[in-house]
């Protein structure tokens, strides 16, 4: 499959000033696959350690000269490591902390040779082991599950991606593509983004499967809770993951989960799911200017579940989804809120850690309420669901008057219209939010 991460990666590889690559994301989202696919076609030889299937390899480590590492790489692998052809692999860095270190070196003494180190459970190994993170000395690069628009890639739509992409044709879109475009958004509901459902899809067209492998990438996840936890906190943890694949468009309130635990051991599990990145908070900020976290709080936040297919597996809602005339009105508009999210996650720069907030009026008994805003072109965007083709926007005409931006952006299922200072987009044109000029 063709992910977009595939270009950046070609640009390093051509970059005179090249760093060492930390490929950051959630498990199973496709960094092994997109490394293997980038290290076989782009690079005379490919060299791989994986430091969880083999921790022998950790004992390579124990030194920080690149010269001496990459000879002992090339004793026990038997491959040649030639600095400018070889593209090296350290995948699951995270489970040998000083091979992250080495980074450094490789930056200051070796810097011809093409590195990349991808981690799943990175976080875990920065909070638990004491050494100097080379900071300045690598190049952090962010993936998620697949897009959207990279999903109409898997499914040879590449022209249609191309189509809406840019924003200019949107606002005369023929209906029937428009149509069309609905109905993959609804597909795109039920597989979500994650690259082993998307494959299945793509090669068999078996739905049903499809659901199968989510249980078991939920499974997996659920797992992995072992890894990052004492046995004690994994109760704790299953509650927040199931209750924040019925939470995601809420303020998360700890008593909601369940009223019979202390909110410490369910803060805690909270943190440790985040640091897994099979969650995500997102902050209430004011929305005064940016950046947009200065302005937020700590204590009151949303959530956002990590895959829009997975969150029908856990809540079971597969049925409502294949028959919705109106996807914004799914599972109380938690479905379409879930997506929206995710796409905006998806979209942002790779470079940087992806953050999304949200605002609400903070005056006594107010629920008016932004469902997203992010940072586009040194400016704060509202982006409001909303169902239906109209629709009230009240919450979202306070921001304007309260904060004045330059773009409001309303999301539905009905074609892009502008009104004033609101867009509004379509479901599926979200990725033409990051490419338009307003």
């Amino acid at each position: 499959m063709k992910r977009d991460i595939y270009s950046l990666l070609q640009s390093w590889k051509n970059s005179s000033n090249r760093r060492p690559v930390l490929l950051r994301g959630t498990r199973q989202v496709g960094k092994t696959f997109v490394v293997n696919e980038f290290g076989r076609k782009e690079f005379a030889s490919y060299v791989q350690l994986n430091f969880e299937k083999n921790p022998e390899y950790k004992g390579i480590f124990t030194i920080y000269s690149p010269a001496e590492i990459v000879e002992k790489i090339s004793l026990i692998t038997g491959k040649k490591i030639t600095p400018g052809t070889t593209l090296l692999f350290l995948d699951e860095i995270q489970e040998c902390p000083s091979a992250i270190t080495s980074l450094r070196y490789f930056f200051e003494e070796m810097p011809q040779l093409h590195i990349i180190a991808a981690g799943s459970l990175l976080e875990f190994a920065l909070e638990s082991h004491e050494f100097k993170m080379p900071v300045g000395r690598i190049q952090y690069i962010y993936m998620q599950p697949l897009s959207f628009g990279e999903f109409l890639d898997a499914i040879g739509e590449s022209d249609i991606r191309n189509y809406i992409r840019d924003g200019k044709n949107l606002a005369t879109t023929p209906e029937a593509l428009h149509l069309k475009l609905n109905e993959y958004v609804r597909k795109y509901f039920l597989l979500g983004g994650m690259p082993a459902v998307i494959y299945e899809y793509c090669s068999n067209k078996d739905i049903i499967t499809c659901q199968r492998i989510q249980r078991l990438l939920i499974d997996t996840y659920t797992d992995d809770f072992a890894k990052y936890a004492k046995q004690s906190a994994h109760m704790y943890m299953r509650k927040v993951f199931s209750a924040t694949a019925t939470m995601t468009g809420q303020r998360f309130i700890y008593s909601n989960v369940d009223s019979m635990v202390k909110s410490r051991e369910l803060k805690n599990a909270l943190k440790l799911l985040e640091m897994a990145g099979v969650v995500r908070r997102i902050k209430r900020t004011s929305g005064a200017g940016i950046p947009l976290e200065a302005g937020s709080s700590g204590t009151i936040f949303k959530v956002l579940f990590m895959d829009v297919g997975l969150l029908h597996a856990v809540n079971g809602i597969y049925g409502e989804t294949a028959q919705a005339n109106n996807f914004t009105d799914l599972f109380n508009g938690r479905v379409a809120e879930q997506f929206v999210g995710q796409e905006l996650l998806a979209y942002q720069d790779p470079y940087s850690k992806p953050l999304l907030f949200y605002w609400a009026r903070s005056a006594k008994n107010s629920n008016a309420e932004v469902d997203y805003l992010i940072q586009r072109n040194n400016s704060v965007v509202p982006v409001e669901v909303k169902s239906g083709a109209t629709g009230r926007l009240k919450s979202l005409h306070m921001f304007i008057s309260s904060c004045n931006p330059y773009i409001a952006i309303r999301v539905s299922q009905a074609r892009q219209r502008k009104e004033a200072s609101v867009l509004s987009l379509p479901l599926y044109a979200i990725e033409s939010l990051f490419n338009q000029e307003f």
